[in-house]
């Protein structure tokens, strides 16, 4: 336990802490008798409630009410976007072939509704970017969708969304943005003309676990739905909804994009941890910062196990990962380090990285505790030699 005798939670990225403004918003949904499909009083205080919600998760991307679905979660988006059954303008278009980064989240990686041979991984650089020459390449094939992680939840790297645009612009690809980790960190607001869907997650940013959604570029332009069977959410995914959790959602998007005034808050917190942990090895730290998300820091050294450091540091009191949690369980190195490990960069994929993700309310005194702990570890770990004289 931590000296103060209570646990520093650093693992934002698997799943943010409830937020005060969502859990409140929840229980006061629990109220709310009625379906939000019901045409009576009951049911038309349900469908405020909900587009209500939607309407601040619109805001978050700066969308329209009219383009935001709600999911159970960002999987369940991702399913429901990666197909190669689309429509346009009432046409129904067919998508021969799928396109993710072999970095990415699993979700994209293992190509939803696409048959796997008609999937292909494209690799990163040793930072853990796309190859844009790679991607040009297969885009010049013919018609197809690509999908990828914006913001990678295991190092934070950032992908160039422009770049990657431009070029499914110039070939007719279409363009299905995983923004789950970018969201509420980063303003997203100017990635919707880019792209044809943008998938959310809601517990990434601070609403409970079980809700997400995608959000379409054109009402005219979208995928089959993944569920069918009902009218709700304009045809795209029947069932009823779960209203509670898609109305702390939207507490969530209000606060989150309210908290971007403060995003550069987590930008120097990550400086002062990477400073910290530089002093022990300027090499501790995977990615550039420039590139990488301002408050997720994977750390690797090649005589440390991640899994070995996660449990010490868990038996200290401070919560850190080893990998995305989406992952956990699988044995075998991540397929994100092992990618940039084959591009060249300087990881032992096998030993593994932790990775520390925090939010606003992270303090700067958590930040050291954890750096002190760390170092503790890494001492013992590795010796007390000065690394850059190795």
């Amino acid at each position: 336990m931590t000296a103060s005798g209570r646990r520093i939670y650093l693992d934002y990225n698997a799943s943010a802490p409830l937020l005060p403004e969502a859990r409140d918003a929840f229980v006061r949904a629990l109220d709310i008798t009625g379906n939000p499909s019901s045409v009576h009083a009951e049911g038309r205080s349900a469908r405020a409630a909900l587009e209500k919600a939607r309407a601040s998760v619109a805001a978050l991307v700066g969308a329209s009410p009219a383009q935001v679905v709600f999911t159970s979660g960002a999987s369940e988006a991702a399913a429901t976007c990666l197909t190669p059954a689309w429509r346009d303008a009432g046409q129904s278009i067919t998508l021969p072939r799928l396109a993710v980064l072999d970095t990415d989240h699993p979700c994209l990686r293992e190509g939803g509704r696409f048959a796997e041979g008609d999937v292909t991984r494209l690799p990163v650089d040793r930072d853990g970017i796309i190859d844009l020459r790679t991607l040009g390449a297969w885009a010049e094939e013919g018609p197809g969708l690509l999908a990828l992680t914006l913001a990678n939840s295991e190092t934070g790297t950032l992908q160039p969304a422009e770049a990657i645009a431009s070029i499914c612009r110039e070939h007719g690809i279409r363009l299905v943005l995983d923004v789950v980790q970018a969201a509420g960190r980063l303003p997203i607001d100017t990635l919707l003309p880019l792209a044809d869907a943008l998938i959310l997650s809601g517990h990434k940013i601070g609403a409970p676990k079980g809700v997400g959604a995608f959000v379409l570029r054109s009402e005219d332009v979208r995928p089959e739905p993944l569920l069918t069977g009902g009218a709700q959410e304009t045809r795209q995914r029947a069932g009823t909804e779960a209203l509670p959790a898609i109305v702390a959602f939207g507490a969530a998007a209000d606060a989150a994009l309210q908290g971007l005034e403060r995003a550069g808050e987590l930008a120097g917190a990550r400086r002062h941890l990477v400073d910290r942990l530089a002093r022990l090895d300027p090499k501790l730290v995977i990615g550039r910062p420039e590139t990488t998300l301002p408050q997720t820091v994977a750390i690797h050294h090649p005589s440390l196990k991640a899994e070995t450091l996660q449990i010490a540091l868990d038996l200290q009191g401070i919560a850190v990962s080893a990998g995305s949690a989406c992952s956990s369980g699988k044995l075998g190195p991540s397929h994100v380090l092992a990618s940039l490990e084959a591009a060249g960069a300087p990881i032992d994929a096998k030993a593994g990285a932790i990775r520390v993700s925090f939010g606003l309310e992270t303090s700067l005194d958590e930040l050291d505790a954890f750096a002190t702990a760390f170092e503790r570890i890494w001492r013992r770990s590795v010796g007390d030699e000065d690394p850059k004289a190795a």
